[in-house]
This record gives structure tokens, C-alpha cells and sequence, in this order.
């Protein structure tokens, strides 16, 4: 039995009825979530205090690196792999963010035509103008189709609800295949979506508004309302839920990262909470852990860009070309996973297209003048990493 299923969800008494019918009676043991909740609300106090005493300049890249994590990893949970440059260039400009030095030297892959639809769609879903447009059937029908705004693959139904047959997530063999989960049935779909918004654009008073964005999450997939792009539609809701609990339409963390992070634990535990009862305190739970490591997340965002606003004011002086200013400042960045182990001249080659000649006088270069050290190891091992003193003495070098 699916959750939707259970007698508390009350599918059977909203058919045929015009007026939206109330929520599903969801339950959980707050005693169970409280230290939690308690948890996530120092580190949302804490993040929204370190953007009160950075630089504007880091404030946007802060919130420049949280778009740009939050659009790749959105995707990346469903398996769509985005261009880094693409997104970064879109999140530029849908930022207003070319005239502060956000590109320069970086020279990013042009934004295409998925990138910025993706990126407004995710700048919309956060932003909460004074009487700002309610969550509506439409709106999510929007969302949706910003998602293929380069034309898929398989058929799709785009900015529209799903058809008629069952919507079933599924693994396995074609032949053989593994029924995880079964979303309502069509018949119910726009009605079960009426009392969805409703209960969503007026939440109950004395609901915590971050165990809104939980509920919302878990309700949402259940519904599963389109053929494709469920997931993504779902997080952008979550992502409008949590800015409306922070009151604050700029974003510092990024909640699909730290989901892609435990992208496993995400399946798994939305299959176990879409075949439980309404007591959904084990969904809740989860989702509040996910919370705190995005926040988490959001901080050490914030101390990367405090160490490269340092960085460059004490590498003003230097004399640097564009391409060791553009790999300094993907080292910097400290996001890519490919130079987790420093950078070697192989590496530098692919990054700053040189030849290896030039690839290691440029490293040489960079090590005289203090912006890189040499990590153990020599030879065609040889490695570097930012130089993160806080001088640039010679000691040891």
C-alpha cells in the first residue's frame, strides 16, 4: 500500500468533489524532530550572519557559487550531466553580475538555451516580491517546461500534466522490470494538485515552516504530476519553500548539492516514506539532516570566498596572465573535484590550453611568486596547491 492509499490520505473522498479537499493528515513526533530543527536554525542564523559581514563582492559569489551548485546538481541527480561554464554563464547574467568582474579572465562556455531557462527558473522559484505570484497548477506547468527547453530525447508531454497511463518509477530488466513506486492515478491528479498549492500558499499558522519545505517535498513526488522533470520541479518548490521560511530570496546554500551528496539515501528514503503510513517523522528527520549539511555547506562557501578575497588583495601586486589567473582561481574555487589533489602540469595544459613547455614555466612561475607551494612528491608527480599562509615568506621553499 502506497501512501496515497492510506484511509488518512482521503484520495477516494477529494474524487468528484469541486471544493479542494484538506490536507492529508500527516503526523510526526515533534519530541523526535526538535533538536534538529533546533540545530538547523542556529546554522541558518549563523550563514545569514556571515553574509553580514563579508564584502558585497563575496556576498555575490557566495550567492553566484550556490546558484551555479544548485543548477548542476539539480540536474545531475537525475542523471543530466550540464557544462560548468554554461550555467556559471548563465547565472551571471541572470544576476547582473557582468559589470563586477565575475568573468573576467575566466572566459566560460556561453550560456545555451536549457542553462537559462534552468537558471530562471530556479532565480523564480526563490524570489519573494511584496504580494508575489501564489504557487499555481500553471506555474508548476512552467517550471516544467523550462526544463526542456532543447527538445528531449524520448516524447514528452511538456508543460502539461501526465497522460493517462500509469506513472510508475521503476528499475531493472525491460522484460523483468523493479516497481519502486506508483503515483495516483490521472483521474485524481488535478485535484489532489488544487488541494496541494492550497495547502501550500496557506500553510497552517502553527505549521514550522521547515517542516513545510519537508512535507512539501515528500507530497509533491508523491503526486509525480508530469511525465518527466518531477524531481527538479520538486526541489525548485522546496527551494521557494525554504526561502519563504528565511524570508530571503537570495540563496547561500545549495539543498540539491548536499541531496546529490546522498543522492542513494534520497531514493531510498522517499521509497520508504511513499510505501509508509502519514507518520512521516523518519522522511522529516532525514530531510532536516540533508538541510544541515547544505547549510554546512553554505559556510564553508562563505570561508572559501573570505580566503580568495584575501588571496587576490595580497596578490595585487603580482604580474599574471590571464591563464594563471584563470587556474588560480579554479583552484580557489575549491568545488572541482578534479584538482582535489593540487594541479600538475598535465592538468594545466588541459585547463589553460598550453603547450607542456609552457604549461611548466607558467607553474614555475607561479611557485616564485608565492601563489602556489609544491606538495610532496616529485618528478612527473610533481603537484601544486594554493599557497593559503596568510604571508609569502620564503621559509622552507
Amino acid at each position: 500500500m502506497y501512501i496515497w492509499q492510506q484511509p488518512d490520505w482521503a484520495l477516494e473522498g477529494a474524487k468528484g468533489k469541486k471544493k479542494a479537499m484538506p490536507p492529508p493528515a500527516f503526523s510526526w513526533q515533534s519530541d523526535a524532530l526538535q533538536a534538529r530543527l533546533d540545530k538547523v536554525r542556529l546554522l541558518q542564523g549563523r550563514l545569514l550572519g556571515q553574509s553580514d559581514l563579508v564584502m558585497p563582492d563575496a556576498d555575490h559569489e557566495a550567492q553566484l557559487d550556490a546558484l551555479v551548485q544548485s543548477a548542476l546538481k539539480t540536474s545531475e541527480i537525475e542523471g543530466e550531466t550540464l557544462n560548468v561554464g554554461s550555467v556559471r554563464s548563465s547565472v551571471v547574467r541572470k544576476l547582473g553580475l557582468e559589470k563586477a568582474g565575475f568573468v573576467a579572465g575566466l572566459k566560460d562556455a556561453p550560456g545555451t538555451p536549457l542553462t537559462e531557462a534552468l537558471v530562471s527558473l530556479l532565480i523564480e522559484a526563490t524570489q519573494l516580491e511584496e504580494g508575489g505570484e501564489s504557487l499555481t497548477i500553471e506555474i508548476l506547468c512552467q517550471w516544467q517546461a523550462a526544463l526542456f527547453a532543447e527538445p528531449p530525447i524520448i516524447k514528452v508531454r511538456i508543460g502539461e500534466l501526465r497522460g493517462e497511463d500509469p506513472m510508475q518509477v521503476v528499475s531493472g530488466r525491460i522484460d523483468k522490470p523493479t516497481v519502486h513506486f506508483e503515483a495516483p492515478p490521472r483521474n485524481f491528479l488535478t485535484q489532489e494538485l488544487d488541494r496541494f498549492v492550497e495547502w501550500f500558499n496557506s500553510p497552517p499558522e502553527d505549521l514550522d515552516p521547515l517542516l513545510r519545505a519537508g512535507i512539501a517535498h515528500l507530497w509533491l513526488i508523491t503526486l509525480h504530476p508530469f511525465d518527466d522533470g518531477n524531481g527538479r520541479v520538486c526541489r525548485a518548490v522546496t527551494d521557494r519553500a525554504l526561502a519563504q521560511a528565511e524570508q530571503s530570496s537570495i540563496r547561500f546554500y545549495s539543498l540539491s548539492a548536499a541531496i546529490m551528496a546522498r543522492r542513494n539515501e534520497y531514493y531510498d528514503q522517499l521509497e520508504s516514506a511513499q510505501k509508509g503510513t502519514l507518520d512521516i517523522t523518519l522522511w522529516l528527520s532525514w530531510f532536516l539532516t540533508v538541510l544541515e549539511d547544505a547549510l554546512n555547506q553554505g559556510l564553508a562557501r562563505f570561508q572559501r570566498v573570505v580566503d580568495k578575497t584575501r588571496f587576490w588583495r595580497q596578490h595585487s601586486q603580482s604580474v599574471l596572465s590571464e591563464r594563471q589567473i584563470k587556474v588560480l582561481n579554479r583552484l580557489l574555487n575549491g568545488q572541482d573535484e578534479t584538482f582535489k589533489q593540487g594541479i600538475n602540469a598535465s592538468k594545466y595544459m588541459s585547463l589553460a590550453k598550453v603547450s607542456k613547455a609552457t604549461a611548466t614555466r607558467e607553474l614555475t612561475d607561479l611557485l616564485q611568486k608565492h601563489c602556489l607551494i609544491k606538495l610532496p612528491g616529485g618528478g612527473r608527480s610533481t603537484r601544486y596547491a594554493i599557497n593559503a599562509r596568510n604571508d609569502v615568506r620564503r621559509e622552507n621553499w
